[in-house]
């Protein structure tokens, strides 16, 4: 018996692989459910999920409003700016908290000026001083919602995942991001058995403690992990692949403002050949490949428009089952009970 009611969602980490599995089977009957044009039942009826965004957001935002609302849920949408957040975090933590039943947190990038692990300890912050579950909506450092959902989208396209090859792998960009997407998808895909490569130029390394965990999961799973420095190499024979760019290590140690954008744009300018291309599909990468992404795709930089509105992506219904997986993630831990 699998039982999530009130537990936050830090990473999915945090969630065994059965706690995962389930939620994943959650959310595909919520969209057969809403796909055939009905309404799940009313599982957050009366509840309300404070949504606090420090960091702006599309998809993330949007979806997880119509979730709670298709819930029967109301979905309060906090604009951090405009409020009085000067006050300690477990303060305004302990204020929505008795205001809510449930409650997200989205913090990172500039927001936190790039520095690696400030997001995190804002989250952390809020989980350890609310009763309520905390959902971690993307930070620094993890995005678990997103990871769930990737990784069911691999599942359905690619079938049984032991022995099939994941490679995320860094892409050249002019706008740095941070490392969460990448480093939820290496440390779900090393959980479910995946032949899982990491793959970017030398000084845009992952969290090492992140490659640790990776490594352990890998051996338990069944499956592997690896790190590549070369691009081509790195996507040779995969069956799935997700180019996105991330800081590099320095930038991310030291922040923005001390490090310096144009310096860390410059930086990221010296890989421009890494970048997906049509004939990397055709030529390297396995027969009935996909390519993923967890938008916005840096079009033209991080992957051609021939590359990522080919057959072989998947992003769009990749989108499409990351809102559901946030509904579920809704329903498993502010429902008591999920009547599916």
């Amino acid at each position: 018996m699998v039982e999530l009611y009130g537990k936050d969602f830090i990473t999915t980490q945090d969630w065994s692989v059965d706690e995962l599995e389930y939620t994943i089977g959650v959310a595909e009957k919520l969209q057969k459910i809403v796909k055939r044009g009905d309404r799940p039942a009313n599982m957050l009826d009366r509840r309300t999920f404070f949504m606090l965004f420090y960091a702006p957001s599309t998809r993330t935002r949007g979806a997880f409003e119509a979730a709670t609302a298709i819930l029967g849920g109301h979905p309060a949408f906090i604009d951090v700016s405009t409020t009085r957040m000067e006050e300690a975090v477990k303060d305004a933590a302990k204020m929505y908290d008795s205001y809510s039943d449930g409650i997200g947190v989205r913090i990172l990038d500039k927001n936190i000026d790039y520095v690696y692990g400030a997001g995190l300890k804002v989250v952390k912050e809020f989980a350890d001083a609310s009763k309520k579950p905390v959902i971690n909506m993307a930070d620094c450092t993890y995005h678990p919602t997103q990871g769930l959902g990737d990784i069911w989208t691999v599942r359905k396209k690619l079938g049984k995942l032991k022995g099939k090859k994941y490679t995320i792998s860094w892409a050249y960009s002019s706008k740095p991001r941070g490392r969460c997407s990448i480093q939820e998808e290496v440390l779900i895909a090393s959980r479910f058995g995946m032949d899982v490569v990491l793959a970017h130029p030398k000084g845009f390394e992952i969290d090492e403690k992140i490659v640790d965990t990776c490594k352990k999961n890998s051996k338990a799973s069944g499956g592997s992990f690896e790190i590549s420095n070369d691009f081509e190499e790195g996507i040779k024979g995969a069956d799935a692949v997700f180019p996105r760019s991330w800081g590099s290590n320095e930038f991310l140690r030291v922040g923005a403002s001390k490090f310096g954008m144009d310096k860390e744009i410059a930086i990221a300018g010296k890989h421009k050949e890494w970048r997906l291309e049509l004939n990397h599909i055709k030529d390297l990468m396995a027969k009935k490949s996909i390519v993923t992404h967890v938008l916005p795709v840096m079009r033209n930089e991080e992957a051609s428009d021939a590359a990522m509105d080919s057959p072989n992506s998947v992003i769009y219904e990749q989108a499409d089952d990351n809102f559901f997986a946030k509904m579920a993630t809704l329903a498993v831990t502010m429902s008591k009970e999920v009547p599916l």
